[in-house]
């Protein structure tokens, strides 16, 4: 057997340092541009168990990952969630990982934030796109504004290293709060990135109809704010600007309008253990299946990871007018 790297690159020289582990594809929120209203879960025993995902990314850290981020779905409903962070947070000591972050709805902050701190959790996203009560009911379709808000609050009670807010605009749903949630984040001592929509899955709503792009966002923002370029990286695909006399930072990811795919440095891994090669492409590789087939054999897992290196697209080739040809939502893919 040929000796494993240190390090997973593929075959267009990028090194892969960042993986997105999704632990479930079930959520408390509706939001309309991530599933439809009515959706069916996938059933448990598809979904990779607490230890197994555990495993995975113990392989991935031993091959040069040095960034994990827990997505879902809303990955606080999942159950036992506190002992598989605590689990992934051990992984700093005797792997590559340095930075272990989080993305949530926030709804459940109030019962989990300190419980991820004591973990190892360093930064966490928070899901914003309104601060409307009755419009964030909307776009979440069973969200509730005010629970939200107590789990910011709780977060920052936690002592979290840094906490940002992640605000999907779209046009006739929300573009008349970008300064508004600019405004909430320097206030609270947060930054906040917006993100253009992202075309996977059905939806009921035209995306090229409510596309509205990071340069659009910009726009508006410098009638309000002297924004500086800044050249703080946070290992995803976020362009950010500094607010000039705050500690806060606006950041754009931009899958449409300014594709970041040349420095692409992160995977997927689904909620199924599906490797997601792309966002936006169905190049993948089945590791639930070889965990199963091989369990507990880690030589096994990182020849796969390493072989699916050879597998990973140059680029995601989205098109927001486009039917999708993507079919996952991003519940499933991880947010």
């Amino acid at each position: 057997m040929s000796e494993l790297p240190t390090q997973l690159v593929d075959r267009f020289g990028r090194k892969v340092t960042y993986v997105r582990m999704s632990i479930t594809d079930r959520c408390d929120f509706r939001c309309v541009y991530c599933m439809d209203e009515e959706m069916t879960f996938m059933p448990r025993e598809k979904l990779l168990t607490l230890e197994e995902i555990v495993f995975l990314l113990k392989a991935f850290c031993e091959l040069g990952v040095e960034k994990v981020r827990i997505t879902g779905g809303e990955p606080l409903v999942r159950r036992n969630v506190d002992w598989l962070f605590d689990q992934i947070g051990q992984l700093k000591q005797n792997t590559s990982l340095k930075e272990l972050t989080l993305t949530t709805n926030g709804s459940q902050l109030p019962k989990h934030a300190e419980a991820l701190v004591k973990a190892g959790v360093d930064r966490i996203n928070i899901s914003l796109d309104s601060l409307d009560s009755e419009r964030f009911k909307a776009l979440t379709r069973t969200g509730e504004l005010e629970q939200v808000l107590k789990g910011i609050e709780a977060a920052k009670q936690a002592g979290f290293k840094r906490i940002k807010l992640n605000a999907v605009i779209m046009k006739g749903r929300n573009e008349d709060e970008i300064i508004d949630l600019a405004e909430f984040a320097i206030n609270n001592g947060m930054d906040i990135s917006y993100i253009e929509e992202m075309p996977l899955g059905q939806v009921d709503h035209n995306r090229g109809e409510s596309y509205c792009s990071s340069d659009e966002v910009l726009e508006k923002l410098q009638t309000r704010f002297d924004l500086q370029p800044s050249i703080a990286s946070t290992g995803g695909p976020s362009r950010y600007y500094q607010m000039a006399g705050t500690d806060s930072r606006i950041g754009f990811i931009s899958p449409h309008s300014h594709n970041f795919c040349s420095s692409c440095n992160r995977v997927r891994v689904t909620t199924e253990g599906r490797l997601l090669l792309c966002l936006g492409q169905e190049h993948s590789m089945d590791l639930r299946d070889i965990i199963r087939r091989h369990p507990g054999n880690m030589d096994k897992l990182k020849q796969a990871i390493v072989k699916s290196m050879d597998i990973k697209p140059e680029g995601h080739d989205f098109d927001i007018e486009a039917k999708p040809v993507i079919f996952r939502h991003m519940s499933v893919t991880g947010g």
